[in-house]
C-alpha cells in the first residue's frame, strides 16, 4: 500500500454515436425499422497521481488543435470534441505544472489519450507505455495497411520522448502501483492498479477505455466493433479486471465515463 491521492484533470469531452460506445445501443426492429439514433457525451480526463516516488500524469488527452484539423478528416463526423486547450493550461487550473511532472503512463496511444505527450519531447520524463501499444501504434500510423486503427496519429507519438517501455502481463510500475495489460480495446491497454494506504479509497483501478462507461463494464457490453481491437480479448479483459475488483474490494474507474469522474474526486 501506498501513500498517494488522485487528482483528475478535466480536458473537455467527446460526442459520439451510441452504438460507437454500446455495441447494439439502437436497434432496427420489425416493430420499430428506423429507430432514433442517440448521441452520448462524455469527458475526456487524465489524472495526476501524487506519489512518493514522484507525481505521476495518467494519460495527456487530445491535442489542442484535435477540433481543427489535427485529426483524419473521417473522425469529425463520428467524433465531436469540445472544451480543447493545451495539457499544460488544464494542469494549471488543478494546480500542477509540466516541470512538475515526474513520469507519465500512457494507459494507450489513441488521440484522445496521447495527443499531449508534445509537451515532453525532448525532455527526460519517462513514458510509460506497453510494448505491444507501441509496436501497433506505429504500424497502424506509418503502414497503409488494411487493419491498422486511424485513431492511432504519428503526429501525437512520434516525437523525442523517453519511453519505458512495459513488458508481459502484468508488471510493477511503482510502490503500489501495478501495470496490468488489459486488450481488447487496443493491443497493449495498460490498466493501473494503485493500492492506497487510505482506509476509504483502499484500491483503485483505472481500467481506462477498457470500459467506455459503465455500461460497457457493469452490463458487459462491449463497445462498437470500430472500437474493438479484439472483442474476444475485450471479454477476457474484462474478467481480468472483474476478478481484481471482487478480490481486492476495488473501485474501478473506467475510461470516459462521468460518474467515475466524479467518484476520482471523492478519493
Amino acid at each position: 500500500m501506498v501513500d498517494a491521492s488522485l487528482t483528475p484533470i478535466e480536458r473537455g469531452t467527446i460526442t459520439a454515436d451510441v452504438n460507437n460506445l454500446r455495441e447494439g445501443a439502437s436497434l432496427a426492429t420489425a416493430s420499430e425499422p428506423n429507430p432514433d439514433a442517440e448521441v452520448e457525451t462524455a469527458p475526456v480526463y487524465n489524472v495526476v497521481i501524487d506519489h512518493p516516488d514522484g507525481t505521476i500524469l495518467w494519460d495527456t488527452g487530445s491535442h489542442p488543435d484535435a477540433a481543427d484539423g489535427h485529426w483524419p478528416a473521417s473522425l469529425y463526423d463520428a467524433f465531436e470534441h469540445t472544451g480543447l486547450r493545451p495539457l499544460e493550461d488544464d494542469l494549471a487550473d488543478a494546480g500542477y505544472a509540466i516541470s512538475e511532472i515526474d513520469y507519465v503512463i500512457q494507459s494507450h496511444l489513441h488521440l484522445d489519450h496521447a495527443g499531449g505527450l508534445e509537451t515532453f519531447a525532448g525532455t527526460e520524463t519517462p513514458i510509460y507505455v506497453h510494448e505491444r501499444e507501441l509496436k501497433y501504434a506505429y504500424y497502424s500510423a506509418k503502414t497503409d495497411a488494411a487493419d491498422a486503427d486511424i485513431a492511432y496519429l504519428a503526429a501525437d507519438f512520434d516525437h523525442d520522448l523517453e519511453w519505458e517501455i512495459v513488458h508481459g502481463e502484468r508488471a510493477h510500475g511503482f510502490d503500489g502501483l501495478e501495470f496490468v495489460r488489459l486488450p481488447g480495446h487496443t493491443p497493449g491497454l495498460l490498466g493501473v492498479v494503485l493500492e492506497l494506504e487510505d482506509a476509504g479509497a483502499g484500491t483503485v483501478i483505472l481500467a481506462g477505455d477498457q470500459a467506455y462507461t459503465r455500461a460497457n463494464y457493469d452490463d458487459e457490453r462491449p463497445m462498437g466493433g470500430g472500437l474493438l481491437w479484439s472483442k474476444r480479448d475485450w471479454f477476457e479483459s474484462l474478467q481480468r479486471v472483474q476478478d481484481l475488483e471482487r478480490r481486492r474490494d476495488a473501485t474501478v474507474i473506467c475510461g470516459h465515463d462521468a460518474d467515475d469522474l466524479e467518484r476520482l474526486r471523492s478519493l
